[in-house]
This record gives C-alpha cells, structure tokens and sequence, in this order.
C-alpha cells in the first residue's frame, strides 16, 4: 500500500517505534515475561514489576502517585468507570443523583450520560458557545444540592478547544463535588497536572500518544469513592480483570517518551497545523474555521467547505493519498452532523461539509505542503459537481448561510 499522508491522530496515532520494541519481550516467544502479574513465582513477579513500572510513567505525566492509577481496556472504559462508578456510588450512600456535563462531549460521556437518565439519574447537559467553550459560571449555576458529578472534556477530539478545567474544577472542590475530565486528547499533548486542574478523575487511551489500541487508564483521587464496573481482586480491587501486560508496557513508554518530548513535539505540531490553516484559507474560498483559534490543542484544525459534503472530501482525499475525518471515529459512517457542530451553532447544510485534519509528531513540512497541492484541488473538483455551487457562480440565490464564511 501506498504511504499516505496521515492527518487523522485524532482518531488514533501510530505506534512508536520504541514503544513497539519495549512491548516484544512481553508478545514474544523463547522470552520468560509471560507470567500472570498475580502469580507469586518469579514468572509472574517480572510482569507485576513491568506493570508498576508503567503505572508509575503514567502518573508521573499528569503528576499523581502510583497508587491512583488504574489500568483500563481503552479510555471509553475510563469514562465509563468514572461516571458510573461516581453515581453508582452516590446512590449506594443515598447523595444525591444529579450530573452535570456538556453538549459537546465525546459520545461514550453522553450515552453513559443518557443511559444513567433512563435508570433515574438527573442530567444537565450545558451548552457551550460558538467556539466551543464552556463558561464556568454556568457550571456554578447548574449545581444543586443532589449534585453528585461533574464531567466536562479536557479538550474536544473534533474541533480542538480546550475547556477551563482548572477554574471549573476550583468550582467543584469547594462544593465538595467529584470532577471528572477526559483527558484522552490532551495527555501527552499539553502538560497535565492532576492537582493543577482540580480534577478528581481524569480519564486517558494509549493509542492517542503513539501507544498501542486497547489500553487506558483513569486517574481516581486519594479518598474518592467509586463503585467498581467490574468486580475482582486485581487493580486493589478497583478493576477485575488479568492486565494486558505488552500493552501496560506500551502506554507506560509512551507515556514516559510523552513527557520527555512534550515542550518540543508541541511547538513542531502546531507549526505544521497553523502552516496547513493558512494555505488552504487562502487558495479554497467559502470556508470557515470550527472551534476557538487559540485556547485548543496544537494538532487540530476543522474546517467546514462550503458546496460540499464532507464524506465525499474524506474519500476523495483517501483517493489522493491523503487520510483525514469528518469528526470522531467513534461516529464514523453516521449521517447526521456532529452533535459537536451543531452544538457550537452551524447549520446543518455548512456542518455536513466539514473535515477533520489532525497532525501529529510524525508528520512533515513535506507533507502539508504536498497536501495544500491536494486540497484545493479535490474542493474544487467536488464543487464542480454540485448545483448549489453552480447556482452560487451564477449568482443566484442558495441555501448556504452567507455569515458562516470566513474567507470570500
């Protein structure tokens, strides 16, 4: 296959190599590091001490102890873990049943959200502005005394912006409410401190910091309490299960290498996000820029193109070598605009016409410039093909808002 150019890390980001080559001893046959982490004998001591090892990476990054990390399959168990551990909880002790989060959350957050509706639980989901910010005020107004958790996302995995976690979570701490964050797009990408943020929870995936698929982990505070999702002995009884020792490995490397190269990896990135940005506002016209163009993360830029359809751009730009997304890969294949979109205000016929471009450490200068050859290219070819767009050259009247353009 041919190499492609990859700008969907959002959805998941390549395995580093180092990584990679700390996991083969654990995958790898004629090696003795293949023993059960519960087991007593020194077969299963050296996989236990391999996990803690990467336990203590991990909380190092976000700058916990050891003691406050749990292993999970993938950072949906983490958020999953975290609001139903939370409620379930509450209710056990008869607190309260009322959580707070946003409209722009990821979906795994708004149907465990939705699912604790329908079993009783009293949610609010807050609306955010048209950039994609959650004001903290209207946190403080939505609390009540049934309140029993607070979830709002880091960072959004479609358009990018970071939320004032720090300021919401002072809100909480002096309401003695749990916080949670998912912080799955920005660990490894922004320098995270646990006690910095005010979070009680926060949730985080391997895969999106050039570990491997299916490994998490979830932070949970000294003194919080949680009802466990799954019952057993392993993670001091907090998640039962025999731990996928290769892939703890692998999140713990990467996790470490994360910390090392933050600073740096974050400058590069946003270079080349910012380099893309500006070459396609200038040479695509009828476009607009989706979430706030400062407060977000260095990978992401989205896009919403006029005239055309978002789907038909991700597999035209496949075609050209040139991989991308509509929004969350979680989400990939609906038909519907984003709930994310629609919840910062775009109409439906500018939402459909959106793509997702998410950089990465491994991407070149090379690449988004070879890319800007592309873009403009496949958007023009698509509008071509479209009767909106001819009605629109021709000057007659057409269903796209005139606002929402940035550039004409």
């Amino acid at each position: 296959m041919k190499k492609k150019i990859y700008f969907d890390n959002n959805a998941t980001t390549p395995l580093d190599p180092k990584v990679a080559d700390a996991m083969l001893p654990y995958l790898s046959a004629g090696t003795e590091l293949y023993g059960n982490p519960s087991s007593v004998h020194t077969l299963g001591q050296a996989t236990r001490k391999a996990v803690e090892e990467a336990r203590a990476q991990v909380a190092q990054l976000i700058g916990s102890s050891l003691e406050e990390i749990i292993f999970t399959s993938c950072g949906s168990e983490s958020d999953t873990t975290a609001i139903k551990g939370i409620a379930f909880s509450a209710k056990e002790r008869k607190k309260g049943n009322h959580i707070i989060t946003t409209a722009i959350e990821h979906d795994t957050v708004l149907f465990c959200c939705e699912y604790l509706q329908k079993q009783g639980w009293d949610v609010t989901f807050l609306p955010v502005s048209s950039s994609g910010i959650l004001d903290p005020d209207s946190v403080k107004k939505a609390i009540r005394s049934e309140t029993i958790l607070v979830s709002v996302m880091h960072a959004n995995n479609e358009i990018g912006t970071i939320q004032p976690i720090a300021e919401i979570g002072k809100i909480c701490k002096e309401r003695e409410i749990p916080f949670h964050t998912d912080a799955i797009q920005t660990v490894g990408k922004l320098p995270i401190t646990v006690n910095e943020l005010n979070v009680d929870l926060l949730s985080l995936s391997a895969h999106k910091l050039y570990g491997p698929k299916g490994v998490g982990a979830l932070f949970i505070r000294r003194g919080t309490r949680f009802h466990p999702l799954f019952h057993g002995h392993h993670e001091r009884n907090r998640r039962a299960g025999t731990e996928n020792v290769p892939a703890i490995v692998g999140l713990g490397v990467a996790a470490e290498l994360a910390q090392k190269n933050l600073g740096q990896e974050a400058k590069k990135v946003a270079f080349l996000r910012d380099r893309l940005e500006k070459g396609i506002l200038e040479k695509v016209p009828y476009i607009r820029r989706n979430g706030d163009p400062r407060h977000r993360i260095p990978g992401t830029s989205n896009f919403s193109f006029e005239f055309v359809e978002g789907e038909g751009c991700v597999v035209m730009l496949d075609i050209e070598g040139i991989a991308v997304s509509t929004g969350s890969a979680c989400a990939s294949g609906s038909t519907k605009a984003s709930h994310v979109l629609r919840a910062i205000g775009l109409p439906a016929n500018v939402a459909q016409g959106t793509v997702r471009f998410s950089l990465g450490q491994f991407n070149t200068l090379d690449e988004v410039d070879k890319a800007l050859e592309i873009i403009p290219r496949v958007i023009s070819k698509l509008r071509s093909l479209s009767p909106l767009w001819s009605d629109k050259m021709a000057g007659l009247p057409t269903t796209v808002t005139p606002p929402l353009s940035l550039k004409k």
